[in-house]
């Protein structure tokens, strides 16, 4: 058992995977053999994801305020507070907060072999347009 009582400061979302305002809270970063990452992703309002997928899935539950996920080829679901996504493996998508609410969630991820847990692709557009 390990338990961690410090974790490492928060980051601002950068530019070329966000739009908007993103902090980033690392929660988890176990050791090998297990490659889990959890962290909690606070978005302002209108603020998201650039279109991303990830080797293994992702899961995300909404700790507080309401969002918006889109999936390519669907359409923009609303998600709130209390809700979980699962995020198939490969599946390109996008996830923020709604238009005027400020929207956090736990991010669950498994890192590739290679220690990656994100491909990132081009910018979303919360209207649903744009891959």
């Amino acid at each position: 058992m390990h338990i961690t009582r410090e974790r490492p400061a928060s980051q601002q979302g950068p530019a070329e995977h966000f739009t908007g305002t993103v902090w980033l809270d690392e929660i988890a970063q176990t050791a090998a053999p297990s490659r889990l990452r959890m962290f909690n992703v606070h978005f302002a309002p209108g603020a998201h994801t650039a279109w991303h997928r990830h080797p293994h899935g992702q899961v995300l539950h909404v700790l507080n305020g309401e969002g918006r996920v889109q999936r390519r080829g669907g359409p923009v679901e609303r998600i709130r507070a209390g809700d979980s996504v699962w995020i198939e493996a490969g599946e390109w998508h996008w996830h923020g907060a709604g238009p005027h609410t400020f929207m956090t969630h736990l991010a669950v991820v498994e890192a590739a072999e290679d220690g990656t847990t994100a491909e990132w692709g081009a910018h979303a557009d919360p209207a649903g347009h744009g891959a």
